[in-house]
């Protein structure tokens, strides 16, 4: 094979990941404006997407589910918990809606929307949360966690504490 080819090839190949879907995106190294402490989390509803604030005007980006009409929220909170392959409790409002849900779902099950790793935040029945339907990510989906792909949340996992905080803009 010529260089010209197994270059023009290269730039194919390329092409087509970048041409993949938003729930397929890895995290990528972006500028942000906005005046955030790094190590904060912002969750942009309307994109899509969370940011972890690396420093002034960078930040690594991931694309994540949000809450579907009627179940978005914004604000700042902080995270209070992080857990691995966590058991899963529907809250009560996810309850009323399907009532014949069992009362706790166990981590590792693939009926279990809390993905390989969770992030509860503080205040609420939220978290940030993997998930076991990747096709999810990237849409309105949710009762208002944040889910991620799978190897994206175990990413975010490890790089930031208990204590980190949240925001949520709409």
């Amino acid at each position: 094979m010529s260089k010209g080819i197994a270059v023009a090839l290269a730039a194919t190949l390329a092409a087509g990941t970048m041409m993949s879907s938003q729930a397929q995106a890895r995290p990528e190294l972006v500028d942000i404006s906005g005046d955030y402490a790094p190590g904060t989390i912002v969750v942009k509803t309307h994109e899509r997407r969370l940011y972890l604030i690396l420093e002034s005007g960078r930040a690594m980006r991931y694309p994540v589910g949000v809450g579907k009409a009627g179940k978005q929220w914004s604000g700042t909170t902080k995270i209070d918990g992080k857990y691995l392959n966590p058991a899963w409790s529907p809250p009560s409002e996810v309850r009323r809606d399907k009532p014949g849900m069992p009362d706790v779902i166990p981590g590792g099950s693939p009926r279990n929307p809390m993905g390989v790793a969770a992030m509860t935040l503080a205040g609420g029945e939220y978290a940030i949360h993997g998930t076991n339907v990747p096709g999810s990510v990237g849409g309105f989906v949710s009762y208002g966690c944040i889910r991620m792909l799978n190897d994206d949340i175990s990413d975010l996992y490890q790089r930031v504490p208990v204590g980190t905080t949240v925001t949520v803009t709409r």
